[in-house]
């Protein structure tokens, strides 16, 4: 049986999606799902920030590069999770969607990338007791 796919997109893919996608495959069975993570406007790089936050958990993203979230990247995905983008991000026909309405970690002090950071992980923790992908 081929894992399922659930894409997790925002804006730049430099924050948020990039650490729900590290947290979701640090702790989903690979064998029944996969994650990758996408932007609308993607940036040149992952925050230095949440780099940093996700470090302090021992998740490296320092070679994570942002992509830009297409109807090709989220071809054969069951779930697509949005983190803010809202209306720029594509409907992709059969696919089912969450929206997390997550603040942006850009620019904001480490205290707050963390908190954002640990919301995520308890999202993504709760997506995957649930197996909404299933």
């Amino acid at each position: 049986m081929t894992p399922a796919i659930v894409v997790f997109a925002c804006i730049h893919n430099a924050g948020r999606s990039q650490m729900a996608a590290a947290f979701f495959n640090a702790a989903a069975d690979p064998a029944k799902a996969r994650a990758i993570s996408a932007g609308t406007t993607p940036a040149d790089r992952v925050h230095p920030a949440v780099v940093v936050a996700m470090q302090e958990l021992g998740i490296d993203l320092s070679a994570a590069r942002p992509q830009r979230l297409t109807g090709d990247v989220a071809d054969g995905a069951v779930l697509l999770v949005t983190m803010g983008c809202g209306e720029e991000c594509p409907f992709v026909p059969g696919l089912n969607r969450a929206d997390w309405p997550l603040e942006d970690p850009k620019g904001k002090p480490m205290k707050r990338v963390r908190v954002i950071r640990d919301e995520i992980r308890a999202r993504v923790a709760a997506l995957i007791a649930a197996e909404q992908w299933a």
